[in-house]
């Protein structure tokens, strides 16, 4: 089935516009999911909603959202939501372009494919997409979504527009909080030697594909395992040490990096390589 679109409306550069559609480019569907049961009876875990101060249950007709003020709640209902008129509910209007490298990674939030709905402004569309790629730059623009309004950056992603939703300042924690007591340690130039040695012994070309979520993988072992009645023991793996003496170990790292083949890239993947999502999911439908 067809993931639902969660947003729909227009995209509009100056006075060309076009309606669209958005879905949300990537998902965690496929992860294993767990129940809350009760122990005693292997019973599923019903939650129920209960008043704060009296602890009756509440129906679910009777559950609004509410803003604390003072000693008490304001009532925010739908309608009140929908009389808000920004003009980013209904139309991303591009607002100005940005290179793409200006673009702090910190300030990426979530990706969503942003495809034409409907023929009538398919065109429209076409030229807002080649016009962004043309430039190699970034449109900025607003669009609400969940009751907020967000900061998208528009980048041409094959025959669509990718749209990544960016964090507004105030989200994002600022690095000397956390950085800011490291001390400034001076690295011999024998040893940034050794390290960028390692490194080259381990480059390689970005290929998605060979990320195994080896974790999930084990959890449905370890699920299927369970099912057969097996006993579960704990595994057991050697935790690594501080380095203490950091020369002999950049050396040590080299020699056994030499003497492992090199990072494979895109176009030396072995011949299997491309049977991995298929593998992975074989492996998932027999442990389910």
């Amino acid at each position: 089935m067809a993931p639902r679109a969660n947003w729909k409306g227009y995209l509009r550069l100056s006075l060309v516009s076009c309606p669209i559609l958005l879905y949300p480019a990537t998902s965690e569907s496929e992860k294993v999911r767990f129940n809350q049961i009760n122990k005693a009876t292997g019973h599923r875990i019903k939650m129920q909603k209960v008043d704060a101060e009296t602890g009756d249950v509440v129906d679910a007709d009777d559950i609004v959202r509410g803003y604390k003020a003072g000693d008490g709640y304001i009532e925010i209902t739908d309608e009140d939501l929908e009389a808000i008129e920004v003009e980013s509910t209904r139309t991303i209007n591009v607002d100005q372009f940005v290179p793409r490298a200006e673009i702090d990674d910190l300030y990426i939030n979530r990706p969503y494919y942003i495809v034409p709905n409907g023929e009538v402004g398919q065109q429209a569309f076409g030229v807002i997409r080649d016009a962004i790629n043309k430039k190699g730059m970034v449109a900025l623009g607003r669009v609400v979504l969940s009751t907020r309004e967000h900061v998208i950056a528009l980048e041409a992603r094959d025959k669509g527009i990718l749209g990544m939703l960016l964090h507004y300042p105030y989200e994002v924690r600022k690095p000397e909080e956390y950085f800011g007591d490291i001390p400034d340690e001076k690295a011999t130039k024998e040893m940034l030697d050794l390290a960028a040695h390692i490194i080259d012994s381990m480059a390689g070309h970005f290929d998605p594909e060979k990320f195994d979520d080896r974790y999930e993988d084990a959890l449905r072992d370890i699920i299927k395992r369970k099912a057969a009645g097996e006993k579960i023991t704990p595994a057991e793996y050697p935790r690594p040490k501080a380095t203490t003496n950091l020369m002999d170990a950049l050396r040590a790292s080299l020699a056994g990096t030499q003497k492992r083949p090199p990072a494979a890239s895109v176009h030396r993947r072995s011949a299997g390589a491309g049977r991995k999502p298929a593998a992975r999911k074989a492996r998932r439908k027999a442990a389910s």
